[in-house]
């Protein structure tokens, strides 16, 4: 019964915008092309299919994603971490990280394009940036959040800088790390999108601007459809992912839960 009440209250949105989308593009005059229906968008999503387009625009998208997320997971968990660990290191990029990060994600993209051109680089380097700061400040906060006790007990057995970090830190911070890791893989998806919108020859954002272009609402709307599926998908794998990986929190959830 809880079940069913969270399924229902969980598409309660999405059945009221699908009703809405019907009634404005059967009952009212809104234009084909601004608003169309939901039967036109299902068979360009079909279309799109069999020649393999939405496929290949997919995954040209989702390689840049991996690219720049990986990077960003690299250099933005490694910052974070030292900077949890050492207060030195902290005074040193903190201001400057706090800075550079009240600059918007889509502010970026016209300096790196100028810089790096309209190639894969540029593309990669937009998603670095948008993935690295979610990364980074989650990781500062969760190495800082161990409690200070547990520290004292490495000191006194005189653990290796390592091995402090190893058994002392990451299993505090995990949770921390994984919602850093979370939001940096939806900013490295938007940030995909964003720089495809502005100068691409490929990949799903292109398909999107060049069918604004030619008034094509249907494929426009379907591409937004897909991205926001795919961003679900790429999420759940991830929280399952965690779940593989720390069986010991999920039971701690279950057993708050319960």
């Amino acid at each position: 019964m809880k079940n069913a009440k969270k399924i229902f209250l969980s598409l309660f949105v999405p059945v009221f915008v699908v009703i809405a989308w019907y009634y404005a593009s059967n009952y009212t005059d809104t234009p084909p092309s601004i608003l169309p229906g939901i039967g036109k968008v299902g068979k360009t999503f079909q279309s799109l299919i069999v020649n393999n387009q939405l496929q290949q625009d997919l995954s040209i998208s989702f390689i840049r994603v991996i690219k720049g997320y990986l990077w960003a997971i690299i250099l933005g968990g490694s910052l974070g971490i030292l900077m949890g660990m050492s207060s030195t290191v902290k005074n040193i990029f903190n201001l400057s990280a706090t800075t550079v990060r009240q600059i918007p994600m889509i502010a970026w993209i016209p300096l790196i394009m100028l810089w790096f051109g309209i190639g894969e680089k540029s593309k990669v380097i937009i998603i670095v940036i948008a993935a690295f700061f979610p990364i980074m400040i989650n990781t500062l906060n969760g190495i800082e959040s161990t409690p200070g006790g547990y520290i004292e007990v490495a000191k006194l057995y005189r653990l290796s800088k390592w091995k402090t970090f190893t058994k002392v830190y990451l299993p505090h911070a995990l949770p921390s790390i994984f919602v850093g890791l979370k939001l940096g893989l939806g900013a490295s998806w938007m940030a995909v999108v964003a720089s495809e919108l502005i100068a691409a020859s490929q990949g799903i954002g292109y398909r999107m601007s060049e069918a604004r272009s030619l008034m094509k609402s249907d494929v426009v709307i379907t591409c937004m459809l897909v991205i926001g599926l795919v961003g679900i998908l790429m999420d759940k794998c991830l929280i399952y992912l965690f779940r593989f990986l720390t069986p010991w929190e999920s039971r701690n959830g279950d057993k708050t839960n319960g």
